[in-house]
C-alpha cells in the first residue's frame, strides 16, 4: 500500500500525461548539462573559472529578473506560457549543436547561450511550479511536487551517463541536438492537457505595485525569510557542486567525459531515492529540511577528502540524497504554505534565492577550486553549510511553528487543507 500511495498522483489524468512528458524530456535536460560543461572545458582549456562564469550567465537573469517573471505568470495562462518556453529552450538547444557539430563554437557562444536559456527560465521555472497545483488538489500537492523531482533525476542518472558515453563518442553536437527534440515530449504533453480539468487560479489583473505586493506577503512571513535564507547560504556553494565534481573528475582525478557522466549519475541516485522517499511522505516537515542540508554539507566535506575516484563517486550518493530532501521539502513547504493568488511570486522569489545565488557562488567556487585546488573547494563549501544549519535551525523551528499557526488563523474555515498545512510546521 505504502508503494501504491508513493504514486497517488499519477491517478489524476492531467497529472499523469504532464509527468510522462516530463519522464521522456528529462534525460535530454541533463544530457546537455553535462556536454555543455565538457565543451567549455575543452574550449577553455580546462579552466574553472569559465565553467563558473557559464553557470553564472545561466542564472544571473533569475537574479535580476524573477520577481517580474513571477508577477507576469501570476497574470497569464500557464500552460500556454510553458508551450512557448519549452518551444524556446529547444531552439536554443538546437542552435548551440549546429555550432558544436560545425566546430565552430567557442567559450563566448556557449556564454550567449547560457544566458539565452537563462532568460527563458525566468518565466518556465515559476510557471511549471505554479502549474502542478492547478493539475492535482492539495491533498496530492507534496507526492506530485516530490514525482516532479524523481522524474528530474531519473533524466539526472540516465541523461549523464549517457551523454557521457556520446560525448566521448561522437562529441557535443549531437548531443544538443538530442535535447533540443525531447522538448517534444513535454510540449505533447502540455498540448494534450484537458483544460476542463483543470483546478485554475483566476489570473491576477494587471496592476502597479505586484511585485513589491509580493515582497510584504514574504517579509510578513518570518518562516518564509528564514527559510529563503537558509536557501540562500546553502545554494551560494551547493548549487555548484556539479562545477565541483567536473573539476574534480576532470583535475584531480585526470579522467574522461564517461567517468564524469559516471560521477553525475551517482549524485543523481541518490537525489532520485531522496525524492521517492519524500513521496512517500503525508506532508512536508521542516525537520527534513534541516536534516537534509546537515548531510549534504557532510557529505561535501567527504568528498572533497577521499583519496580515489571509486570513493568519490560513492560519497555522491548520499550526498544526492540529501540534497533532494532538502529541495523537495523546502519546496512543497512554500506551495502548501501560501495564497493561491501570490504563488507566482512567492514562488519566483523562491527560484531567485534557490537558483538565482548561483551566480554569485559559481565565480567564487571556480576561483577557490583554481587557486587553492577543488578538493579544498569542496571542503570549504560544507564547511559553510554545516556553520548555516547551526545558525539557522533554532530560529527556524520556532518560527515555522508560530508564523503557519498565524497564517491558518486568518484563513481559518476556508482551506480545505487547514489540518495538512499545519501538521507541515
Amino acid at each position: 500500500m505504502r508503494n501504491i500511495a508513493m504514486f497517488r498522483s499519477l491517478a489524476v489524468r492531467n497529472y499523469r500525461v504532464y509527468a510522462i512528458g516530463q519522464l521522456l524530456s528529462n534525460p535530454g535536460t541533463w544530457m546537455q548539462r553535462i556536454a555543455q560543461d565538457w565543451l567549455v572545458l575543452q574550449l577553455s582549456g580546462g579552466s574553472g573559472i569559465a565553467l563558473g562564469v557559464t553557470t553564472a550567465l545561466q542564472f544571473l537573469p533569475l537574479l535580476f529578473l524573477s520577481l517580474w517573471g513571477g508577477a507576469l505568470v501570476d497574470r497569464l495562462n500557464k500552460r500556454r506560457l510553458l508551450i512557448l518556453t519549452q518551444s524556446a529552450m529547444g531552439v536554443l538547444a538546437v542552435g548551440l549543436g549546429v555550432l558544436a557539430t560545425a566546430g565552430a563554437a567557442q567559450v563566448w557562444h556557449v556564454y550567449l547561450f547560457a544566458t539565452a536559456l537563462g532568460l527563458v527560465t525566468v518565466l518556465d521555472n515559476p510557471a511549471r511550479q505554479s502549474f502542478v497545483p492547478e493539475m492535482v488538489d492539495r491533498e496530492l500537492l507534496t507526492n506530485a511536487i516530490a514525482l516532479n523531482s524523481a522524474s528530474f533525476q531519473l533524466g539526472r542518472v540516465t541523461g549523464p551517463a549517457v551523454a557521457g558515453l556520446l560525448v566521448g563518442l561522437i562529441g557535443s553536437g549531437p548531443v544538443f541536438f538530442i535535447n533540443g527534440a525531447s522538448f517534444l515530449f513535454t510540449i505533447g504533453a502540455l498540448m494534450m492537457i484537458r483544460t476542463d480539468e483543470l483546478n485554475r487560479t483566476e489570473p491576477v489583473a494587471r496592476a502597479k505595485g505586484q511585485v513589491r505586493q509580493g515582497l510584504r506577503y514574504v517579509a510578513g512571513r518570518r518562516d518564509l525569510v528564514l527559510m529563503l535564507v537558509l536557501a540562500a547560504c546553502t545554494q551560494f556553494f551547493g548549487a555548484n557542486v556539479q562545477n565541483q565534481i567536473a573539476l574534480m573528475v576532470n583535475n584531480v582525478f585526470e579522467t574522461g567525459a564517461e567517468a564524469y557522466g559516471v560521477a553525475a549519475a551517482a549524485m543523481a541516485v541518490g537525489a532520485l531515492a531522496g525524492a521517492l522517499l519524500a513521496a512517500r511522505r503525508e506532508r512536508p516537515r521542516i525537520r527534513y529540511v534541516l536534516a537534509g542540508t546537515l548531510i549534504f554539507g557532510v557529505s561535501q566535506v567527504v568528498a572533497g577528502m577521499v583519496p580515489a575516484y571509486v570513493a568519490f563517486v560513492l560519497v555522491l550518493v548520499p550526498m544526492g540524497m540529501a540534497f533532494m530532501t532538502y529541495v523537495t521539502t523546502l519546496n512543497a513547504t512554500f506551495q502548501l504554505t501560501v495564497e493561491p493568488t501570490m504563488r507566482g511570486r512567492v514562488m519566483s522569489m523562491y527560484l531567485l534565492v534557490f537558483m538565482g545565488v548561483a551566480p554569485l557562488g559559481a565565480p567564487v567556487v571556480g576561483y577557490l577550486a583554481d587557486a587553492f585546488g577543488p578538493r579544498t573547494s569542496l571542503v570549504l563549501g560544507g564547511l559553510a553549510t554545516l556553520l548555516v544549519v547551526a545558525v539557522l535551525a533554532g530560529p527556524l523551528l520556532r518560527a515555522r511553528g508560530v508564523d503557519v499557526r498565524n497564517v491558518l488563523d486568518r484563513r481559518r474555515g476556508t482551506s480545505p487543507a487547514v489540518k495538512e498545512t499545519e501538521e507541515a510546521a
